[in-house]
């Protein structure tokens, strides 16, 4: 029986390029996390995030479970929502230090839902209470009817910006995906 190599995979080999795979490129990256997301899911994955990476050619895709994002640094605030009764405490990860673990970069982050629906969040310098990618309210996880297994939340009580049309659009549920987008 004689072994194939996949076309791209011969190519490579045949023309001395060396293919990194996303892990080995993370752990190159300075942000908090990086080791965390440079393993390999073990669980049911929640969250796939694909960017530009410094110095690659191309796209990175990173896939997260539950206990890589308990990993990575953490955010919990209470706050009140339009979608649910009274004060909810939620505990993710944020925004700001999952983009730092990554050493991904862009203009926007493309967030899309389970259901396809997506919007646009520009990329920018977060205060220290900006969002965070919730994987628990009020200590335990989100099922997909609560709207999880992840939510983009704001701490809306925090500041009167937060409480806008703009930013009630950008705290998506159901979330599944990132891309970056240049």
């Amino acid at each position: 029986m004689t072994r194939r190599f996949h076309p791209l995979l011969s190519l490579a080999l045949a023309g001395g390029l060396l293919l990194v795979p996303a892990p080995a490129i993370l752990s190159q990256t300075l942000g908090p996390g990086a080791e965390v997301l440079a393993q390999k899911p073990t669980g049911a994955v929640l969250l796939t995030i694909t960017g530009p990476v410094a110095g690659q050619a191309v796209p990175v895709t990173l896939h997260l479970d539950q206990a890589m994002l308990a990993a990575l640094p953490q955010a919990s605030f209470t706050t009140t929502t339009i979608w649910t009764e009274g004060p909810q405490t939620f505990t993710g990860v944020p925004l700001s230090a999952l983009l730092a673990a990554t050493g991904m970069t862009g203009r926007a982050i493309l967030a899309r839902a389970i259901n396809d629906y997506s919007v646009e969040i520009p990329v920018e310098p977060w205060p220290a209470e900006g969002p965070i990618v919730a994987y628990l309210r009020n200590g335990k996880p989100m099922s997909v009817r609560e709207k999880g297994p992840l939510w983009i939340v704001y701490p809306y009580d925090a500041r009167s910006d937060y409480r806008s049309e703009v930013i009630y659009s950008r705290s998506i549920w159901q979330l599944d995906r990132l891309e970056l987008k240049p």
